[in-house]
């Protein structure tokens, strides 16, 4: 995910703005990009890739005395990563850096370009910058030209521009993306989107709230709230564990990384969920032309992730849908017709085996799609086309915002395709879109939800193994489930279809056997929950997890009250992420780094 700092003081204002920016390396990012604002005069270096690319241009550049700085680290997600989307983005007189996403750019876009304004790169920020300079030459002040455009735009943002006129004012906003201000003895002031760029530098922080904006002087920061009221900054003091402030407060980055699920996801659906249409701006609808089989190749939690797509492929597009492993997939022999849309899922871009299977679609003169979270990597490049996830960097090895954002782009992507064949009405892909809005609101964690799965745990330590049953869509994400455990938390764990316990492995159970039941009210309730029954009949500890109350559970995880069935499934997602979590934290387990694992499976 992208980061932001700013500084405003007497300092090498240089130096400060990389120093923050090499504390944000942790979040991701494929460029970089600062600019200072010195006797009104703009300074600005970018580079693609690594920082050190960006500390080699900017090595004979210094500033001294009074100086206006703000840098960035790009994850891409509107335009490739390079020079010309890095920010800082550049208008005639002002410049601004940004994190998060502009919904209506492209609206935006089309009237300031009919205005005779040109843009130069390909990103969704550039627009914030050039409709603040059309409304500075309608306003008194710069101040008023920046709350005009805050009111302009829609969407997710932290926002810091600058401009030639008021040399020594730094303007801010932040709406569902995080931007913090920090002082110190001497009264400079700091900006970032977290904690760590900014600790060694300032004793005190304010986090700002949804819907603040203002700006900062040598002298003053004025502070306004989402209804224009100004209201006084409030600091604490600022945590100086670097570590502790990466983590933000959680134990683990898995656990943060659960937590960050709901934003994620909004970024994800953001420019892409219309009124009663899915818009991939990144895709050509004649991609499907001739179509008549998807094919989803993917490895470990990316295929859980797949097979959950040929569900909603199968139910809402029409269309036939296969999954492959991709590790068997390279060394079968298989029969690749053209009709058929290979697509291939990674977090990384660069699993090995899953790369090799694009390589041969490829070469099979297949039409190639790749679902990922990575803008440049191998895959990304070598298909037709890409659809970004938008999850950020996710440090945990074992993966939880990737498959949640995976599994938001694939039931859009099914909404797409569904319009294309014309198997879905418009008031039906109007439901599904509504229904998708509230998806962040049902991946949120609550208190009380983790204080009970975390009261839970304890009763899931010891035993011969777990099973995770569910039926329909919901029997790749028991594959989830069992895998997320097995990953962390070392106990054996197996997904099962519900329905298949009777074919064989209701042998197994036993009071030492868990058994973690996902029932969903909306799919095939009945069916599972006889499945279930037969585990309870055998003396198996059941854990049920169900808006519905279930008698014969030993154990129940309520889920909120949800009327589709795609909504339970995210709610039982993060059930069984943080069961995991809390199970694998009791064993005294390191959850981030679990061993024998790795990120990005680069080797065979």
């Amino acid at each position: 995910m992208c980061g932001i700092v700013g500084y405003i003081g007497t300092k090498n204002t240089k130096e400060i703005l990389l120093s923050g920016l090499k504390e944000l390396e942790y979040r991701g990012y494929d460029s970089a990009g600062i600019a200072v604002l010195q006797n009104g005069i703009f300074s600005s270096y970018k580079a693609v890739g690594k920082l050190i690319n960006l500390e080699m241009k900017t090595k004979d550049f210094k500033t001294e005395g009074f100086a206006l700085g703000i840098g960035h680290t790009r994850w891409a997600t509107h335009g490739k990563p390079t020079e010309l989307n890095a920010h800082p983005h550049f208008g005639e007189n002002s410049c601004v850096v940004h994190n998060g996403i502009i919904e209506n750019y492209a609206e935006l876009k089309r009237e300031l370009q009919t205005d005779g304004v040109t843009f130069l790169s390909q990103t969704d920020t550039e627009v914030i910058v050039h409709q603040f300079e059309k409304n500075q030459k309608e306003s008194n002040n710069s101040f008023e030209a920046f709350t005009k455009t805050i009111k302009d735009i829609h969407g997710a943002y932290a926002i810091l521009l600058a401009t030639k006129g008021e040399s020594e004012t730094l303007f801010f906003a932040k709406q569902g993306s995080p931007l913090l201000i920090g002082i110190n003895d001497v009264n400079e002031k700091y900006f970032a989107s977290s904690d760590t760029p900014l600790i060694g530098q300032c004793s005190d922080v304010t986090y700002l709230e949804d819907g603040d904006y203002g700006y900062v002087t040598p002298t003053k920061i004025a502070l306004f709230d989402k209804n224009g009221a100004e209201k006084e900054t409030k600091f604490v003091a600022l945590s100086q564990n670097k570590l502790l402030a990466q983590k933000e407060g959680y134990r683990f980055f898995m656990e943060k990384e659960i937590y960050e699920q709901s934003r994620v996801i909004s970024d994800t659906l953001m420019g892409r969920a219309g009124k009663d249409e899915i818009l991939f701006d990144e895709l050509d609808s004649s991609l499907f032309d001739g179509i008549n089989e998807i094919k989803l190749c993917a490895c470990g939690t990316s295929y859980h992730a797949a097979m959950s797509a040929s569900y909603l492929f199968e139910r809402y597009a029409k269309v036939k849908t296969s999954i492959e492993v991709a590790s068997e997939f390279r060394y079968r022999k298989p029969i690749m017709t053209k009709d058929t849309l290979f697509v291939v899922i990674s977090q990384s871009g660069e699993t090995a085996d899953t790369l090799e299977t694009l390589k041969m679609a490829k070469a099979a003169g297949l039409k190639t799609l790749v679902i990922c979270n990575v803008d440049n990597s191998s895959m990304v490049r070598l298909a037709d086309a890409s659809i970004l996830t938008r999850a950020g960097i996710e440090k945990g090895v074992a993966s939880t915002k990737a498959f949640a954002t995976q599994i938001t782009v694939f039931w859009m992507l099914s909404l797409y395709i569904a319009k294309l064949r014309g198997s879905l009405s418009q008031e039906e892909t109007a439901s599904h879109i509504d229904t998708l809005r509230k998806v962040p609101s049902h991946v949120k964690v609550s208190d009380e939800m983790h204080e009970r799965i975390k009261r839970l745990s304890k009763r899931y330590l010891h035993g011969h193994g777990f099973f995770f049953i569910g039926r329909d869509i919901f029997y790749p994400l028991a594959l989830e489930g069992a895998l997320k455990l097995k990953e962390i938390s070392y106990l054996h764990a197996e997904g099962y279809p519900a329905g298949e316990m009777k074919h064989g492995p209701i042998a197994l159970a036993d009071p030492t056997l868990f058994t973690i039941a996902l029932l969903p009210k909306h799919l095939l309730y009945e069916k599972a929950k006889s499945n279930v029954e037969e585990l309870s009949a055998r003396d198996s500890t059941i854990c049920a997890i169900s808006q519905i109350p279930f008698d014969k559970a030993d154990d129940f995880v309520e889920i909120s009250a949800c009327e589709h069935y795609m909504l339970e499934f995210f709610e039982m997602m993060v059930v069984v992420q943080l069961l995991s979590l809390e199970i694998s934290i009791r064993l005294g387990n390191d959850v981030d780094m679990p061993r024998n694992l790795a990120k990005s499976v680069t080797v065979e």
